[in-house]
């Protein structure tokens, strides 16, 4: 049995809302930290150049990194389940091996996507229609952004390793670091250097490279892991089980990227105040995101390390828990942006324009989280299990066809942006259903142990 760390939460015994929390917290104020430091760049970017620049950080090119960043971190998460369910198991050497087959997977798909990165933005962003004025900033922007994948993907990776074995503190403490030297150098870049939206990439660039290199740390001074950097190498039988599981969580995250860069293809046709409008909000209701996700994050482990351990029953009482403390959440966050969404838009811009039609949107949208909730916390569940095929299809299913079907179908016949958006609430309903109907089938509990 491997023994738990002083810096990890034990998720197999005692009280569960007691460790889901205490494992949840730390995951949650590091993506806080992660979306605080997002989120001045957003503010220094409205307030110092303009927004224009503001639609050029946000709209089409938050939308493509969304895609790649979410492709490989649904990627990992093969790879953290199957760390999750050896450390439950207390399987040290097989631990060790997966740990550097992680690391390993995050090298190699690093490099390939800043070269794929440098040479496709450019059509990437003409894809969807990016409107002129902002082509050229959005460009650079992401060009510079791709310049800081590799650093960003081992750092995902390796927080999700240490995540994966009950240690949430460290990832947390390291994204704070990283988070302080963004905003400085992000009002260091923007308003006193006068570097543009050029400034503002290059600072979160800088930023992931320092989180990249303290995570590398941590994973050598962990002795469960037996982590050296002149050992990075995959071992295959272990490469083809997180790709097997990874993929399908990958081409999940990348299937709502898309769809989603249809719904930006549409709302590109509404012209620069409502681009800049969905650029905002997308970063005030990321303070929700992240929360859900966190929580997915959390559950997944949980679940991964309880049923490394055979402990089926903890799991289910686990998962009920969770539905009910996200829905009061997502509860708490409606409340939240309704009474105070005005002043938060203008932290962003002083646009009147822009901050009505922000309005507009959030007051339509924020009322519809609680029905995708149940998705978040239902799939983290049966991801834990080792079954991450099934919730693609569900996903690809209720999420993006049907998405797509709607954009395509209701649109236009009633062209205005809440018909646009509405495809979101409609699909999260859908999806949910799905997952509760596949969760009470227990089918995912019949899957092969992925670590067999």
């Amino acid at each position: 049995m491997i023994q738990p760390r002083t810096d990890t939460v034990s998720i197999t015994e005692g009280p569960i809302w007691k460790g889901l929390l205490a494992f949840f917290f730390p995951i949650l104020l590091g993506t806080f930290f992660q979306q605080l430091y997002n989120t001045v760049d957003a503010v220094v970017v409205g307030n110092f150049i303009g927004k224009e620049a503001l639609a050029a950080a946000g709209g089409g090119t938050a939308i493509y990194i969304n895609l790649l960043v979410g492709f490989f971190t649904g990627l990992s998460a093969g790879s953290t389940i199957i760390i999750s369910q050896f450390f439950g198991a207390g399987r040290k050497r097989e631990l060790a091996a997966a740990v550097r087959t992680a690391i390993w997977i995050s090298v190699v798909l690093g490099i390939f996507m800043t070269a794929a990165g440098l040479i496709l933005s450019r059509p990437a962003l003409l894809v969807i229609e990016t409107p002129q004025p902002v082509f050229d900033d959005s460009l650079l922007y992401l060009r510079i952004y791709f310049i800081g994948i590799l650093p960003m993907f081992i750092y995902n990776m390796g927080a999700g390793v240490l995540r994966a074995a009950g240690d949430s503190k460290s990832p947390f403490t390291v994204l704070v670091a990283g988070c302080f030297i963004n905003i400085v150098l992000d009002l260091l870049f923007v308003p006193v250097l006068k570097l543009g939206i050029a400034g503002a990439a290059w600072a979160t660039v800088i930023s992931q490279t320092f989180c990249m290199a303290v995570i590398i740390k941590k994973l050598h001074r962990n002795s469960s892991f037996d982590f050296r950097i002149t050992n990075i190498k995959p071992e295959t039988n272990l490469l083809n089980k997180m790709m097997r599981l990874g993929l399908p969580t990958g081409i999940q995250s990348s299937l709502y990227t898309i769809s989603n860069l249809i719904i930006q293809s549409n709302v590109n046709s509404f012209g620069t105040d409502m681009i800049a409008a969905v650029a905002a909000y997308g970063r005030i209701d990321a303070f929700f995101w992240m929360t859900i996700s966190s929580f997915g994050t959390a559950i997944t482990t949980f679940a991964g390390q309880n049923y490394g351990a055979h402990l089926i029953s903890r799991i289910k009482k686990g998962t009920a828990e969770g539905l009910l403390m996200m829905g009061a959440i997502s509860v708490f966050y409606t409340v939240l942006f309704y009474s105070t969404g005005k002043y938060i838009f203008r932290l962003f811009t002083a646009d009147a324009a822009v901050i009505e039609e922000g309005m507009n949107i959030l007051r339509f949208l924020s009322p519809f989280f609680i029905v995708y909730m149940p998705i978040e916390v239902l799939s983290g569940t049966i991801h834990g299990a080792g079954d991450t095929f099934r919730p693609m299809i569900i996903t690809m299913l209720g999420v993006c066809v049907l998405r797509i079907v709607w954009l395509f179908a209701a649109v236009p016949l009633h062209r205005t942006i809440n018909t646009v958006l509405a495809c979101y609430p409609v699909t999260w309903i859908a999806t949910s259903i799905a997952f509760f109907i596949y969760y009470a089938s227990n089918a995912w509990l019949k899957e092969t142990d992925a670590i067999k």
